[in-house]
């Protein structure tokens, strides 16, 4: 870890967007540690096994037709970096374009240093992701990645069995790899709430509908998840849920914020609001039948039917 080569990364951004990618690239891995990604083939065999297995009980459970990414990565922290700076470069290059004649070099600086920070702390958190690699030029080509340091240093410090614990996380981030697998179009509705929400900040003003639909299929998109994790993993993880949530709860007062700036404490609520969406469906219909939700744009709960599921029960299956 080299902070001075951080802060010189950041002091040095330049160019005419908002943000300087390359340094916060530089910026962001010369303020994280890489760890380890020293692979023993058994461990590999591990993972290839785990992500199989999962497959095969997620598509049993939910009757759903898919395949993993091809790409199926073991990464390094800087690795994980590297993947998400293009991802966010994606994002908000339609923001950087309308307002790339607004940014002095001040102002860019700021922003820079504010994002590899933010890229930083991500990336020495961040357990495995499944990215659908939304604007990409090969809409197809989704990946899945498992930044090993971090596996291999939370399940030593929740002391719990990292094979076990390594599993775990394959099984959840495989469920999402089932929703955008069954719903093809999915990635293309993100895209355009993204870029409707992101143009308009672009234009001044702020598109809440966009944001709260955004919001509402990013829901549902955990809600799915945790409703396939209950049924498809093969194993008891309530005490892996409850160590890694008092492991978030007991930190420091500066990782509160940090995780409360970047939303974090917004995707948990997700979670909650989306699986007690999720639990209701599958009582009343089944764990199949939850699967509407994926059969075209329509039939995704609205942001009110998302906290009603009855009323989209009632909508989609009368």
């Amino acid at each position: 870890m080299n902070l001075y080569r951080s802060v010189r990364a950041v002091t040095s951004a330049s160019g005419e967007g908002p943000i300087d990618w390359s340094a916060v690239a530089e910026a962001a891995k010369a303020s994280t540690e890489a760890g380890s990604i020293d692979v023993s083939e058994a461990e590999a065999d591990g993972y290839a096994d785990d992500v199989r297995d999962a497959r095969r009980r997620v598509r049993g459970v939910a009757d759903l037709e898919f395949d993993v990414p091809r790409a199926v990565e073991i990464q390094n922290r800087h690795h994980w970096i590297d993947a998400n700076v293009e991802t966010f470069g994606r994002l908000m290059r339609p923001l950087e374009e309308e307002t790339a004649d607004f940014f002095p070099g001040a102002a860019r600086v700021v922003n820079t240093g504010s994002t590899s920070f933010m890229l930083g702390f991500l990336a020495r958190n961040v357990l495995g992701q499944y990215d659908p690699l939304l604007l990409a030029e090969e809409p197809d080509d989704h990946a899945l990645y498992f930044v090993r340091p971090n596996i291999r240093r939370t399940a030593d410090s929740l002391n719990v069995e990292y094979a076990r614990f390594r599993r775990w996380i394959a099984f959840h981030e495989v469920t999402h790899a089932a929703e955008f697998g069954a719903a093809p179009w999915l990635s293309e509705h993100l895209e355009e709430h993204m870029e409707r929400g992101i143009g308009a900040v672009a234009d001044g003003s702020l598109d809440r509908d966009a944001f709260k639909e955004l919001d509402a299929v990013m829901t549902v998109v955990e809600g799915y998840a945790e409703l396939l994790m209950d049924h498809a993993f093969d194993d008891e993880y309530a005490d892996l849920r409850r160590k890694l949530d008092q492991r978030r709860q007991g930190r420091g007062p500066l990782a509160h914020l940090v995780r409360r700036a970047l939303g974090l404490g917004l995707k948990r609520r997700q979670y909650e609001r989306g699986k007690a969406f999720f639990e209701t469906v599958a009582e009343e219909r089944g764990v199949a039948a939850a699967g509407a939700v994926w059969e075209r744009p329509e039939t995704l709960p609205t942001p009110d039917e998302v906290d009603s599921p009855r009323s989209w029960i009632r909508r989609v299956d009368p």
